[in-house]
């Protein structure tokens, strides 16, 4: 009887381990986070033999949200794209920066001389009068964009003048806050509020040099507005940058998901703060996973 009991035991715990699902994990920076989350909910309901997870600390993920000039991007040429993010330039609303600089209409040369060290200035006067006063707050880990931003205007993020805050690009909204003549730079996602649409209470951007129209849907209008502007014209002023994921071309399951993301998941982009791939490069981006997962059945 008891070497019965025992081999139902075993029996039992051998079932459990068959039924177990495999466990993948996403890394993934905090901008692009509830976009994330939304796929692995959206993808563990229809599928039961993997489960996706956010990857915590330094879990080993077997895919990771990267960008153009991110550092896990450098590392490897396996990524596919799903999106884009955009980056704009922000204040806090009435603070003293805000004032400053309300009636300046920022191009790139007036940007590259606001937010960067050693430039040729038009007029050092003005320089020195209004854009010496405001205080630069800008990201260091590697999941900040400001190698993005830096990049986009010619320079090397090195070069940003005032100071560094570590942690999640999300701190430099906290940083300017506390400062009345803080500036810094952020996403989208951490712009507005992904709820209402509008951009979060207390933070202002920065007028760029831009038509009439197309300023005032970058200071007043929805985040909604914003993601059909800057898919429809191209603004030298904002800074954009592909959103793909890096992956490991042996893991199937990996595979599957971004293949599961390309056609059901980038839906949710604009929901999310992220713009839309141009449709064919999104094409392109399917057909590359499409020929991976051919090759390896």
């Amino acid at each position: 009887m008891k070497k019965i009991v025992t081999l139902f035991i075993s029996a039992l715990f051998a079932t459990a381990a068959v039924a177990q699902p495999q466990v993948r994990y996403i890394k993934t920076p905090r901008f692009a986070r509830p976009l994330v989350e939304r796929w692995i909910a959206e993808y563990n309901n229809s599928h039961s033999d993997v489960k996706f997870q956010i990857a915590q600390g330094q879990t080993e993920a077997a895919l990771s949200i990267v960008w153009d000039s991110s550092d896990a991007q450098k590392e490897t040429a396996k990524v596919v794209y799903i999106g884009e993010t955009a980056v704009l330039p922000i204040t806090t609303e009435s603070s003293e920066a805000a004032k400053l600089l309300g009636g300046k209409r920022l191009n790139e040369n007036k940007l590259r001389e606001l937010y960067f060290e050693n430039d040729e200035f038009d007029d050092e006067e003005e320089r020195n009068k209004t854009f010496e006063k405001i205080n630069i707050y800008s990201g260091t880990s590697s999941a900040s964009v400001a190698e993005s931003f830096a990049r986009h205007l010619g320079k090397s993020s090195s070069l940003l003048r005032g100071k560094r805050i570590a942690g999640d690009d999300l701190f430099l909204n906290k940083a300017i806050e506390k400062d009345p003549l803080g500036v810094t730079f952020n996403t989208l996602s951490n712009i507005y509020d992904l709820e209402s649409r509008h951009v979060k209470n207390g933070l202002a951007i920065l007028s760029l040099s831009v038509k009439k129209e197309v300023a005032a849907t970058l200071s007043e209008g929805t985040l909604d507005n914003v993601l059909t502007v800057l898919e429809t014209t191209s603004l030298p002023e904002v800074v954009t940058e592909r959103v793909g994921l890096s992956y490991d071309r042996n893991d199937d399951n990996a595979l599957q998901f971004i293949s599961w993301v390309l056609e059901n998941g980038t839906q949710y982009n604009h929901a999310y703060g992220l713009l839309n791939l141009d449709n064919e490069v999104a094409k392109a981006e399917l057909g590359k996973v499409s020929n991976l997962l051919t090759a390896q059945r």
